[in-house]
């Protein structure tokens, strides 16, 4: 029996080191810091952040472990516009730790900062914000400068606090619906007056079109006519009867009895 115990002895010795080893490490992940802390010390060690892999230390010592990937939360936020109507805003927020200032951060605020710090942060600032705004510039015109307002204020106040903020998106807009019916009818009402202006633009320079030809044509008969004299309509009598008497069914011409001196052609058919 006494055998069996001392061989025993070594296997017992190896899981109790084991176990030991166990406890004496954290294994930090891929996409993740750790920050000590010494129970029976000085607390958070400052100035040190722990890289991935397995961190030796003593079992009632411990690792505190963030995660430094770029994470989402979605937002679902209730504000009131300048003339007090309720609007609803569905906004995601990209953030992460600053890695340089994990030891700040847990000392500060610790794990759950988001909840604690940047959660409360955005509703008032989207509050602040929207504030100033119409709904229907909420909705449409003025959605764009709104969402950039807000991610710059959230960048701003979570800078001191050692969180950085990537990105604010508005994903989704709801107004009241009598809101959303008159902000309908108002922008109907503008497609149309826009596409009356361009026609009554368009309509306009085919006028001016039109008295510019006009114009023109009548420009040209003015100096036609100041060309055409009596002689000119003579002579262009004489070239036509000569066109005309060299036809072979031309027989008879009769030379200054036609009006205005011009010849008398007969056919040759005069004798029938």
């Amino acid at each position: 029996m006494q055998k069996q115990k001392i061989k025993f002895l070594p296997l017992l010795l190896i899981m109790v080191m084991a176990l030991t080893a166990v406890g004496c490490g954290t294994k930090i992940s891929s996409g993740h810091r750790g920050v000590f802390y010494a129970t029976f010390g000085s607390g958070t060690e400052f100035g040190t952040i722990y890289p991935e892999g397995f961190n030796w230390h003593l079992p009632w010592n411990r690792m505190i472990v963030y995660k430094i990937q770029l994470q989402e939360r979605k937002e679902n936020l209730t504000v009131l516009s300048s003339d007090g109507a309720t609007i609803r805003m569905d906004v995601s927020i990209l953030y992460r730790p600053n890695v340089t200032k994990l030891d700040s951060l847990q000392v500060e605020i610790g794990q759950n900062y988001y909840d604690v710090k940047v959660a409360p942060t955005i509703r008032g600032i989207a509050r602040g914000i929207a504030g100033r705004y119409k709904p229907e510039e909420i909705y449409s015109t003025k959605r764009e400068q709104m969402n950039e307002e807000i991610e710059q204020g959230l960048r701003e106040a979570m800078a001191p606090n050692h969180i950085e903020i990537t990105n604010v998106l508005i994903r989704d807009i709801t107004i009241p619906e009598e809101i959303s019916r008159a902000i309908n009818f108002k922008l109907t009402a503008d497609q149309e007056a826009q596409r009356m202006k361009f026609t009554i633009a368009k309509e306009r320079l085919e006028a001016d079109r039109k008295r510019i030809e006009a114009r023109g044509i009548a420009d040209f008969q003015k100096i036609v006519s100041a060309g055409i004299t009596q002689s000119l309509l003579k002579w262009k009598g004489i070239e036509a009867t000569l066109e005309i008497a060299k036809s072979n069914n031309t027989k008879v011409v009769i030379i200054g009895s036609g009006k205005a001196g011009l010849p008398i052609i007969l056919g040759g058919d005069v004798g029938k």
